[in-house]
């Protein structure tokens, strides 16, 4: 089952779900700039999104607020924060030492919020034993042993593609109930395990359609010099 049968399972929209984490993020910023309240319309211009958008997508979660006050921004962050599941801490192993498994354990704002990795792996013994972000890395023939005794709540897989779904179905036959993925292949999951894809290129190409279509509108692109 994909993640957007699950939202449709929960009567959540994908919509909402995507924009929890913008909400939380920017009421960051505002609580460690002191500001104590905030209204709707004020979270929407700052965030492009409209007042009407914002109280939809917080009614799916409870009555937040007062009529007349706006939103406790501490108070507002607090919620949200539970409502994407900040108040605990989740354990998660890396598999792939490369430039996107270093960029990733090097990545100190994911500790912040609750998200450790505790344990690092890769199948190049040239990296065998090297410490990053503070763990040793492991060879990948270690990783079972390894599930075996600890409880690990997220799999990053950071490896060639062409190991990906044979890992993925490594983490789940060992407990593991999140994987994030680092690829353009779909991984397929049972239904109780939730696996999330992060596509770098997909990101690059969505600026490269807004670039194109900036410039078709101001006239400054030529359609006639598109590559075929």
């Amino acid at each position: 089952m994909s993640i957007r049968d699950k939202r449709k399972l929960t009567g959540i929209p994908d919509g909402v779900i995507g924009r929890l984490p913008v909400y939380y993020r920017y009421l960051e910023e505002l609580d460690r700039n002191d500001v104590k309240r905030i209204s709707s319309a004020q979270l929407g211009e700052a965030l492009e999104i409209t007042a009407a958008q914002i109280r939809s997508d917080f009614s799916y979660f409870g009555s937040f607020g007062q009529q007349g006050y706006g939103y406790r921004v501490d108070e507002l962050k607090k919620q949200i924060g539970a409502i994407l599941g900040l108040s605990r801490e989740y354990r998660m192993v890396l598999i792939g030492a490369g430039n996107i498994g270093r960029a990733l354990a090097n990545y100190q704002n994911f500790a912040r919020r609750g998200f450790k990795i505790v344990a690092i792996f890769d199948s190049n013994p040239l990296l065998e034993g090297n410490y990053l972000a503070g763990c040793v890395i492991q060879p990948v023939s270690k990783l079972e042993s390894y599930l075996k005794e600890n409880e690990i709540d997220i799999g990053i897989i950071a490896t060639p593609y062409e190991y990906r779904q044979e890992l993925c179905d490594f983490l789940v036959d060992n407990g593991v109930k999140g994987i994030w993925n680092f690829s353009p292949i779909h991984l397929n999951v049972p239904e109780h395990v939730v696996v999330e894809h992060t596509h770098l290129t997909d990101n690059l190409l969505q600026l490269s359609f807004r670039l194109n279509e900036n410039a078709l509108i101001s006239g400054g692109f030529d359609e006639d010099s598109q590559k075929e």
